[in-house]
């Protein structure tokens, strides 16, 4: 099924969880049915998401899809660092509903009604405002699937007393019957049949265990609502591909009546691929239809002068780090200690940094100005390009938070991660990166002598060139089978809609 040329015959309203994480590719997503099945797609992000994304046009993204706010009560210029989570969290669930209601009536530019609302799992106070319209909704999880069999799983994970019920870890039962502090202290490590145990997740690595023990707490009773309002979902589109695990099982029995359907990775590139673009030379990167369309779907202004940078510099040189938007930065200690590791490791760096004193609090004295001078090895940017910088020759390796988009990124440019997560789904992924895939290392601290040992050991000699095997096949896996499958999805979730009022239980 390719572009219609005719008027759309349907329109879907998108709502993401205002996270950079979650923005981007439930836009990718929109743009691959906006092409691939011809509808008009609204995506309804909060006013101080759509303050920062004022780049995001029609020459951009094409007239078929449209980003429009929805008024949050939460005052924000668009100037400083987003609101956080509990302020997020309120506004999605006390402001958010009615103006939400007016967009999905209004849906379709008034030609056509809204016929599905896709709604971020993260986002399901939207549920409830589909059902107002009488409109069908489906979730979308756009990370790894195997976070979303974690949180699902968090009824199981209290009756066993993995948890407790306010989402704390508990200790394993003593074997000595005798509780003392060194077992309080300890994790439950959590397998089958949740997760492989060769994963060695534990309690300790939990996505909502963020903050002290108040945000851990709310945390917790966000996932617990969001579970309990995802079961009503006919369906849920995941931004990932079956066998994400390489050799796990995807073990995950839904509720009845609901259908998994895998429509990852999702790219840039879908808007090509949903067309029936021919490769590229032989390689899975398709080039973009509207090149400014990367940039647009970002909150923040890239600093474009890291590309001229990277073309100066040897192919495989450069260490590219950046550990994202949303997390909070490492902190003061850890990174004067990481900065020093990076100069001591001698190779070339680009790294993205905000330029905000709580993201660069901790830098050595003077260090931004060293590494920018004209002896400096290294290049400091608030903002970089990141599919570009990937894409590049001159990356060797990526020091990563191991968020999923950028792992997915990493992967389809086939390049080695060093693997430092920080919090939420980032342990998840990162056990699955070095322990599953066995396509990056962990790096278990910032000291700087720790950093500088796994730069070297991931940028030359032989444990090099077996993580450059590996991502090599994970990125075949990804080009392959997972693109061929998303593409099926695709096609039966839109076939799904065309088939009238009862599509859902064609799914």
């Amino acid at each position: 099924m390719g572009v219609e040329s005719t008027q759309a015959k349907r329109a879907m309203v998108f709502v993401p969880f205002p996270a950079q994480g979650h923005i981007t590719p439930m836009i990718y997503l929109a743009r691959a049915l906006a092409v691939r099945g011809g509808i008009t797609a609204t995506v309804a992000v909060p006013d101080f998401v759509h303050h920062r994304m004022g780049r995001l046009t029609e020459d951009a993204c094409g007239a078929e899809l449209a980003l429009v706010p929805i008024p949050s009560g939460v005052p924000d210029d668009g100037r400083g660092e987003p609101p956080g989570f509990a302020t997020i969290v309120h506004a999605m669930e006390h402001h958010m509903p009615a103006h939400l209601e007016r967009i999905v009536m209004g849906a379709g530019h008034g030609r056509v009604p809204c016929s599905c609302l896709v709604v971020d799992v993260l986002a399901s106070w939207a549920v409830s405002v589909a059902a107002r319209c009488d409109v069908p909704a489906v979730g979308f999880w756009p990370v790894m699937f195997a976070s979303y069999r974690i949180v699902a799983a968090i009824p199981a994970l209290v009756s066993k007393a993995f948890i407790s019920a306010s989402g704390a870890p508990l200790p394993p039962p003593s074997t000595n019957g005798v509780d003392d502090e060194d077992q309080a202290n300890k994790h439950q490590n959590i397998g089958d049949p949740i997760l492989p145990s060769k994963l060695q997740l534990s309690t300790k690595d939990l996505p909502w265990l963020v903050g002290g023990a108040a945000s851990q707490q709310s945390r917790f009773a966000f996932w617990k609502r969001t579970v309990d309002r995802a079961k009503r979902l006919p369906a849920i589109l995941v931004n990932s591909f079956p066998g994400e695990g390489a050799g796990d099982s995807d073990r995950y029995d839904p509720p009845p009546g609901q259908r998994i359907l895998h429509v990852g990775p999702l790219f840039n590139v879908n808007v090509s691929l949903a067309a029936g673009a021919a490769e590229n030379n032989g390689s899975s990167c398709v080039p973009l239809e509207k090149p400014n369309a990367a940039a647009a779907t970002t909150m923040w202004q890239a600093d474009s002068t890291c590309m001229d940078w990277l073309d100066r510099r040897s192919p495989g040189s450069v260490v590219y780090v950046s550990f994202g938007s949303w997390v909070a930065p490492i902190g003061p200690e850890r990174m004067a200690e990481f900065a020093l590791g990076l100069q001591a490791a001698g190779r070339p760096f680009l790294w993205v940094l905000k330029n905000h004193p709580s993201w660069r609090a901790g830098l050595p004295d003077r260090f931004v100005e060293t590494v920018a001078s004209s002896r400096g090895i290294g290049k400091i940017v608030p903002w970089a390009p990141q599919e570009e910088v990937l894409g590049h020759h001159a990356v060797g390796c990526y020091i990563t938070h191991c968020g999923w988009n950028s792992t997915l990124e990493a992967v389809r440019h086939r390049v080695r991660m060093i693997c430092y997560p920080i919090s939420g789904d980032q342990f998840i992924n990162c056990a699955y990166i070095v322990k599953m895939w066995e396509a990056g290392m962990a790096m278990d601290s910032t000291d700087r002598d720790g950093v500088k040992d796994c730069i070297e050991r991931v940028m030359e000699g032989e444990e090099g060139r077996r993580l450059q095997e590996k991502v090599n096949g994970m990125e075949k896996v990804v080009a392959g089978e997972a693109r061929s499958i998303a593409k099926g999805n695709l096609d039966l979730f839109i076939n799904g809609i065309e088939s009238g009022d009862d599509w859902v239980t064609k799914l």
